[in-house]
């Protein structure tokens, strides 16, 4: 008899596959699959989905890992978190965990490194477990602007500091704030000459780092100053804790961090692409509302890697998880283990 993942139970490969992604690229709960399947004559108990899950978590691991290293092998990524619910036994209801995602996606200055995302779970948020997820990473790490991540810069850190670029998304975002609420003027300027960094973005994405680099040097980098000098005579005739103050203050603390991209033409002007993979996450947690426990959140992040990684690169993700699981049925050997990365699959193999 062919090797089966699950031994000795129900399931193919290709079913499991079905349920990991109607559940984590779908966003179809687990008590919902199994009105589905009731629908179609099959008693599947919720337990028994769990278990199925686990099973292919388990396995998935070592994937996983070597996904995680391969990104980290990079000179640049993105890193981002959100809360990832889970209960919490005894006492009836949840606690807040966390997925942090660290994403690699170089497309816009024609990268050779195909795009990914790892996941990583973590019962809180403090800085220490971004540090320990990026072990082995030396390089440029785009993040907003949370605190947590300053320990990377330390000089200290296994491995060297991290240069830390800033999101000018972020930034205009505080600006948008207080415009819409107020109709501010001051905060309609800035936007404006935020709006104005953009569309020389939009004139070089997908050009080469060098091109990129150069003009942004000579377009940009005036912009940029010209904004700075603004930005020190607004904040000179404010209150610091006024509302529009309190933004413009925002700012300004993170001035050095949101001007590394006028020096490498690899780094985006915003970390949009980190924060377009942690939407798959709000979705997965809007309609599940929270895991069943830590090791389902790690099982959460193992098997969301995966699929978003597939569908960054363009990948069917059922397609490639049951020829994924087949193999790691079959015993893939673990000195082929890159072959199993979403990039390199392919519907023939």
């Amino acid at each position: 008899a062919p090797a089966h993942l699950i031994e000795g139970g129900l399931p193919t490969e290709g079913a499991i596959a079905h349920v990991l992604v109607a559940k984590y690229a779908d966003h179809t709960p687990l008590y919902r699959q199994c009105q589905m399947f009731a629908r179609a004559g099959l008693d599947l108990d919720r337990s028994t989905l769990a278990g199925w899950v686990g099973a292919a978590a388990f396995h998935l691991g070592p994937v996983v890992d070597r996904l995680a290293a391969h990104l980290k092998s990079s000179g640049k990524l993105f890193m981002d978190e959100t809360r990832a619910p889970v209960l919490d036994p005894g006492r009836g209801k949840t606690k807040s965990g966390y997925l942090w995602a660290l994403a690699r996606d170089d497309r816009r200055w024609g990268g050779v490194d195909p795009p990914g995302v790892a996941y990583f779970y973590a019962d809180g948020r403090g800085g220490a477990h971004a540090e320990t997820f990026l072990e082995g990473f030396a390089g440029i790490l785009q993040v907003d602007a949370y605190a947590g991540y300053n320990r990377l810069t330390r000089g200290d850190r296994p491995g060297g500091p991290l240069v830390l670029a800033n999101c000018w998304a972020h930034a205009r975002r505080k600006l948008h704030e207080v415009h819409e609420r107020d109709g501010s003027p001051i905060a309609a300027e800035g936007l404006k000459r935020i709006a104005e960094l953009y569309r020389i973005e939009a004139g070089i994405s997908g050009r080469p780092p060098e091109e990129r680099l150069a003009v942004r040097q000579e377009r940009s980098a005036p912009l940029v100053e010209a904004l700075g000098v603004w930005l020190e005579q607004q904040r000179a005739r404010l209150s610091a804790r006024s509302r529009l103050g309190e933004k413009l203050g925002y700012i300004a603390r993170h001035w050095k961090g949101l001007q590394v991209f006028l020096t490498d033409g690899r780094v985006e002007i915003d970390s949009n692409a980190v924060e377009n993979t942690i939407r798959p996450l709000a979705l997965n947690r809007k309609n599940a509302l929270f895991a069943g426990h830590d090791e389902g959140g790690r099982n959460w992040g193992r098997i969301a890697s995966l699929i978003e990684t597939a569908k960054l690169n363009g990948v069917d993700p059922h397609a490639y998880l049951k020829a994924t699981l087949e193999a790691l049925a079959r015993g893939h050997p673990a000195r082929r283990i890159d072959d199993l990365l979403p990039w390199n699959f392919s519907p023939s193999s």
